[in-house]
């Protein structure tokens, strides 16, 4: 058995191994702290990772300590003004100085943390490490608009980060073997001719072909190790390559019924569903439908704070996202929609709204989300909107719909949909 022992030092105090170590051992804490992170920034800022705090309490290390029993000897520090066998008395209630600030600390408890950065790679890791897209294998690729540097051959020019060692070195042995091996047959032609004039007597000659055997000698002995043409650069050129795009749709009621509690509740849904795009696909652009009695396309901040009232006709929702997409996404984009509502709609409107979602956006999206939203006090009851959804999704494989009316049911409900191993039952 082989045992490796690592003697490396870590630099700045930082150590790749105990980094991954404290992700496997805290996970479940570094998530609930992640948690936290999603209503405070902006859909586009999520990727980004960050520092997460974790309560110091709750990754303490267990430790060894001396049990009760047996003997030990154990040297205290001494006092001024106690002796052995004195009765200490018992602090008077609220006198004691040991608690910082006792008493006028205000209300609420306080606790330490332990702030840990996370990357943009760990961040996305911890939420979605067991969830999968449906249908990826039928994503499509955009235009070729981005370019790759990528190997291509070597060069006698280029900086010296590109220098290659090994090829310029076998360069350099070639160039010594072939100009020795020319200048070693010389030397030998013209070694025979002088030894031939030596035995011919011709003085002259020999004299002439002595100093031409000095000449070839000192040629042979000042060959440069490296020369100039010996040099190899890694060549890298421009490679333009298909690039994975998706389009996200958040389409989301905005009418008086629904209140600031489930928009709370759709902003975390939209974001999880972003980020996990993020994640799958290089480059995702986010389009935001709001609605109440007529559908408008807007920004992000008046998707999410500009309030507005009246009814709720979803069917003009369905109707814009279907132009946008046509319009601006018809191909090479791999489309993907999240509608939140509370379900608030009346007449006609539910099952045409589902008819039209049956027919139109869902064969031309990788995958449909509906989160219906209730307040916290109000019981859960199904709408008319979802009794329509449920049979549209009942019919086919890239529609799935959870409910929630808690922060702590959205992340539950989003691993639902996009779980790996079952089946994505409407609930």
């Amino acid at each position: 058995m082989s045992l490796l022992i690592d003697r490396r030092q870590n630099a700045s105090g930082k150590s790749a191994v105990n980094r991954a170590r404290f992700l496997r051992r805290y996970k479940s804490q570094i998530q609930e702290a992640v948690k936290g992170m999603i209503g405070e920034r902006k859909l586009s800022d999520m990727e980004q990772g960050g520092e997460v705090r974790v309560p110091r309490k709750d990754i303490s290390e267990p430790t060894f300590s001396f049990g009760q029993g047996g003997d030990r000897e154990v040297v205290l520090p001494g006092n001024r003004e106690h002796v052995a066998g004195d009765r200490i008395p018992r602090p008077k209630g609220g006198s004691g100085s040991g608690g910082s600030g006792a008493g006028s600390g205000g209300d609420g408890d306080g606790e330490d943390a332990f702030v840990f950065s996370l990357s943009r790679d760990e961040f996305m890791q911890i939420f979605f490490d067991d969830l999968e897209l449906p249908h990826l294998t039928r994503t499509e690729f955009g235009r070729a608009e981005r370019f790759t540097r990528v190997r291509s051959g070597y060069s006698r020019s280029g900086t010296p980060a590109n220098l290659s060692v090994i090829r310029t070195l076998s360069q350099s042995l070639a160039r010594r073997i072939a100009l020795r091996g020319g200048l070693a047959r010389e030397w030998r032609s013209v070694n025979a001719r002088y030894m031939l004039a030596l035995a011919a007597g011709h003085a002259g000659q020999a004299a002439e072909l002595e100093e031409t055997l000095g000449r070839l000698e000192r040629r042979r002995g000042a060959l440069p190790f490296l020369d100039e043409p010996d040099l190899r650069y890694r060549n890298r050129v421009l490679r333009p390559e298909p690039v994975a795009r998706a389009a996200m749709f958040c389409l989301m009621d905005v009418s008086g019924s629904m209140d600031e509690h489930k928009k709370d509740l759709a902003k975390r849904f939209f974001t999880l569903l972003y980020l996990f795009l993020t994640r799958k696909y290089e480059e995702v652009e986010l389009v935001f439908i709001r609605h109440t009695d007529d559908a408008q396309e807007v920004d992000e901040d008046t998707f999410f704070t500009d309030r507005r009232t009246g009814g709720t006709v979803v069917l003009s929702a369905l109707e814009l996202c279907e132009d946008i997409r046509s319009a601006r996404y018809a191909s090479g984009w791999n489309v993907y929609a999240a509608q939140a509502s509370d379900g608030d709609a009346f007449g006609a409107d539910p099952a045409r709204s589902a008819r039209f979602l049956h027919e139109k956006l869902l064969p031309a999206a990788r995958y449909y989300t509906y989160l219906e939203l209730s307040g916290e006090d109000e019981a859960e009851h199904a709408s008319t909107l979802w009794s329509e959804y449920a049979r549209v999704a009942g019919a086919t494989d890239n529609f799935a719909m959870r409910r929630a009316s808690q922060r702590n049911q959205i992340y539950p409900a989003f691993r639902e949909m996009f779980r790996k191993d079952a089946a994505r039952a409407t609930a």
